[in-house]
């Protein structure tokens, strides 16, 4: 015959690792809480900064919205706001926001220097 037949090795004795494995499950382990305190929990803190901002937005706050749009805050509702962005022929021009859009809360009298 061209193949030679293999045979399966004689069962060994107990395992010789005392720990039953657990240091092959140690370097995931440390891998995984180096990325809770590298990504998740900055990222975690980060949002939760956003929320309180959010809901803290007031009539006359100026804000920037993500997309960099930048205005003053005209009315507020439960989930949208009104922005006056700017005005054209002595009215103002409003835009519908929602609030989860805004990306930050500029220092009063900013949009003058704008």
């Amino acid at each position: 015959m061209l193949i030679s037949n293999a045979y399966a090795q004689a069962a060994g004795t107990a395992s010789s690792d005392p720990t039953g494995g657990l240091m092959g499950l140690l370097p995931i382990v440390l891998m995984f809480i180096v990325l809770w305190f590298l990504m998740i929990r900055p990222q975690m803190k980060k949002a939760k900064e956003h929320q309180k901002m959010v809901t803290e937005l007031a009539k006359g706050d100026e804000i920037v919205t993500q997309g960099g749009m930048a205005g003053k805050i005209v009315k507020v509702g439960e989930n949208y706001i009104t922005v006056e962005v700017a005005t054209f022929k002595d009215s103002p021009v409003e835009v519908l926001i929602q609030k989860q859009a805004i990306g930050a809360l500029l220092p009063k009298g900013t949009l003058k220097t704008l």
